[in-house]
């Protein structure tokens, strides 16, 4: 069997990455196992300068999910290169940063940095829900995609992809702004914009009164917008979004997506990467598939 895939021009082992935010920098989870099982990393959203995120409370679980508002806590680009970026180079995987930023200057600045550090790809954050300026901002328009996508083009050589936000009315136009400026990928769904009210104290459980729900409650709606997408760009998609197994995998590639990336799933189990990885072996061998990219696309409309 051939679980090879590229995207994006990154030849990744298999198809399977861990979505940004939910995976920090790699080093909690490689107790658990080798990150080299990976077909690639996506690190937790970094930015230009450290950044502090929103207050307290900023997690909630919710039934088949969770919220959250961190706000893009991180320790900025500097110490990802000196302290995180060397752990990383340990593991036979793919390294994908994921970019964040508040303004389109803070964009490019970051990515001329990123640019000349030994990474495999960009990852550009449009789609963030919890911040007031920037990522969400820049993320809900054509033109606006078009515009940030086009400005971090001009400066990147790496791949780049194009994280795209499901808060929007019709997602395939976003996703034609990130192809039109240059990008070389997207990936969706980030987070949906919801709220959670406790009714004791009426008043919001999220300090910030609205955070972004993630977790298999949202799959439907991911693999719908994947679909979507899938048929109105030529670029590939990274699908994400409530996948905790193989199967659920599956379906995002037959929507169209060529790779998928685990994000609330690794809350829940640990493991659910790597038993992801299996469950799509053990569907080919039980479908007698012997190359993964053969399923790409190919659902059958009824």
């Amino acid at each position: 069997m051939n679980t090879k895939i590229n995207f994006a021009g990154i030849e990744m082992k298999n198809p399977v990455t861990v979505a940004s935010g939910t995976f920090g920098y790699g080093r909690e989870y490689s107790e658990f196992f080798d990150l080299s099982k990976l077909g690639a990393i996506i690190t937790k959203g970094t930015s230009l300068k450290p950044r502090s995120g929103n207050k307290p409370s900023r997690v909630y679980e919710t039934a088949s999910g969770m919220l959250n508002s961190i706000g893009l806590q991180n320790p900025g680009v500097e110490y990802f290169t000196q302290f995180d970026l060397p752990f990383l180079k340990k593991f036979d995987t793919k390294i994908i940063v994921n970019a964040c930023g508040s303004s389109i200057d803070e964009y490019v600045e970051l990515c001329k940095i990123l640019n000349t550090i030994d990474i495999d790809g960009v990852e550009l954050n449009l789609s963030c829900p919890n911040v007031k300026a920037g990522c969400l901002a820049f993320g809900t328009t054509y033109d606006g995609v078009k515009e940030v996508t086009s400005a971090v083009r001009k400066v990147l050589d790496k791949p780049l992809i194009v994280k795209l936000t499901p808060n929007v009315t019709d997602i395939t136009q976003t996703a034609k702004g990130a192809e039109d400026a240059g990008a070389d990928a997207v990936s969706l769904i980030n987070t949906l914009l919801a709220m959670k009210i406790d009714v004791n104290t009426r008043k919001p459980v999220l300090a910030n009164n609205t955070g972004g729900l993630s977790g298999p409650a949202i799959k439907p709606v991911a693999v719908r917008m994947v679909y979507q997408v899938a048929n109105a760009v030529n670029i590939p998609i990274m699908g994400l979004g409530g996948i905790v197994n193989g199967e659920d995998a599956i379906e995002f590639m037959l929507a169209g997506a060529t790779a998928v990336s685990i994000g609330c799933g690794n809350f829940i189990d640990p493991y659910t990467s790597v038993k992801t990885i299996d469950g799509i072996e053990n569907y080919m061998k039980n479908h007698n598939i012997e190359n993964i990219n053969d399923i790409i696309g190919k659902v059958e409309m009824n």
